[in-house]
């Protein structure tokens, strides 16, 4: 089955480039056949003449980024973009989200579903899409909502994948952390599933643990990219050796977001490390699943200073919330790519402490195996967490959010386009009752 994605906005394009160059990469690398085609069919589109097209719609308000994209695309040799698939405007949003929402989106509503529905019709089955932007401007953030809000229209049995790339905390655009929460309130009603990055954590891998020294934008969109390739590239469900899932979006949504008020998904990859680094490093699966599943109770995004002082509750109770540090799961999936992956033992991710009380651990943990090596690591493993990993800098965005409406700041920059002060109530009700679900999550 194939899934389509719409990439929008500057981020949204950028990190859907370098998704497709990875996964590109990664199945066309000496891989199994079976391998090789599931990635190509699940991601591409194969002409007659055996060229790779994307499954992609790229939409953005000012044609730069969409342009640059393509060419690049094209430039690899290896894939492209169809030409025919892009939208684009001379005038972008101005990082507004009302005006993304209220202007750009409805009168751009008709060429944007043709493009999706186009490509939707392309694939022979289609398993869900996958739709690419950030939170804090205001095309990826606005019209993304409202492309999503589309699409769930025009598909509502299909899966849709949220993918949002969270701001730097000091700070991309003033009024980030409106759009953050007109996007986040209205996307918890669109989507099955968010799955979020954050600026600031992949920003630290790379400079801890890819030691680079001036960072770009390039430089953490392909972190986002191999993190999630790695989500979702083809893989073996539970202890299965038989083919590959047909459907990850709907194999990844219906093993993490069992609850419709807990959609919010964080991920994190070990081993990440320098090319340089990589010939001198061995890694077992007792090693690194160890590291993975301190980094899960003690929420530590890097491998690289992991608390080992948070231990898990002995039962489930209040104690979890008791404990300081600890973070509680509703669910986990577990994905592990390389050698001797079946020789892996998992039971520990499985201990009752870890989840919340009133679901069984067997459904709250799930695993998918591949024996094929993923992006040059010989063994790696991946975590996507439904947990109170996002807690704090959800927390921490609507207060900063709310401190600004207090006083009343750049409101009316909202308001001139429809956007009324009860829209913003609205939003901040609906995450003040997401934030409480997570903080009660025991």
């Amino acid at each position: 089955m194939s899934v389509v994605t719409v990439q929008l906005g500057q981020c949204g394009n950028q990190v859907g480039h370098e998704l497709f160059d990875v996964v590109c990469n990664d199945a066309h690398g000496g891989r199994r056949k079976a391998y090789c085609r599931y990635s190509t069919e699940r991601f591409f589109h194969r002409t007659p003449s055996g060229e790779l097209l994307a499954r992609a719609v790229l939409i953005d308000m000012e044609p730069k980024v969409i342009n640059r994209s393509m060419s690049e695309a094209a430039r690899s040799g290896r894939w492209r973009y169809r030409e025919e698939s892009s939208f684009s405007q001379k005038q972008g949003s101005g990082n507004n989200w009302a005006n993304g929402y209220s202007i750009h989106g409805p009168r751009h509503r008709e060429a944007v579903q043709d493009l999706v529905r186009r490509e939707a019709e392309r694939c022979d089955r289609l398993a869900g899409i996958v739709t690419m932007m950030s939170v804090a401007g205001g095309t990826g953030s606005g019209v993304g909502t409202y492309v999503t809000q589309c699409l769930r229209d025009a598909y509502p049995s299909s899966f849709i994948l949220n993918h949002l790339t969270w701001p730097y905390d000091a700070g991309e655009v003033i009024v980030q952390n409106y759009n953050s929460v007109l996007t986040l309130s209205h996307l918890y009603r669109l989507s099955d599933a968010i799955l979020v990055h954050e600026n600031d954590t992949v920003h630290e891998v790379c400079a801890r643990l890819l030691h680079l020294k001036r960072i770009s934008f390039a430089d953490v969109n392909r972190v986002i990219a191999h993190q999630l390739g790695a989500v979702l590239q083809p893989a073996l469900t539970g202890d299965s050796r038989g083919a590959y899932s047909p459907n990850p979006l709907g194999e990844l949504v219906s093993s993490l977001t069992c609850h419709p008020e807990y959609k919010l998904l964080s991920v994190c990859t070990i081993p990440q490390m320098s090319s340089s680094s990589m010939a001198y490093s061995a890694f077992s699966w007792p090693g690194l699943l160890r590291h993975l599943r301190q980094m899960l109770i003690s929420n530590t995004k890097m491998e690289e200073g992991i608390d080992w002082q948070v231990r898990a509750p002995t039962v489930r109770s209040q104690e979890a919330l008791r404990r300081p540090g600890f973070n509680t799961s509703l669910a986990n999936l577990l994905i592990l790519r390389g050698k001797d992956v079946y020789s892996a033992e998992t039971d520990a991710f499985q201990d009752p402490a870890l989840y919340t009380s009133w679901l069984p651990p067997q459904e709250a943990f799930s695993v998918w195996k591949s024996q094929i090596p993923f992006n040059k690591y010989e063994r790696s493993a991946t975590l996507v967490s439904n947990s109170q990993a996002l807690l704090k800098p959800l927390d921490n965005m609507v207060g900063k959010a709310w401190n600004m409406f207090a006083s009343r700041a750049y409101i009316h920059q909202y308001t001139k386009f429809g956007i009324s002060e009860e829209d913003f109530l609205d939003g901040f009700a609906s995450l003040e009752q997401v934030i409480s679900s997570y903080t009660q999550l025991c």
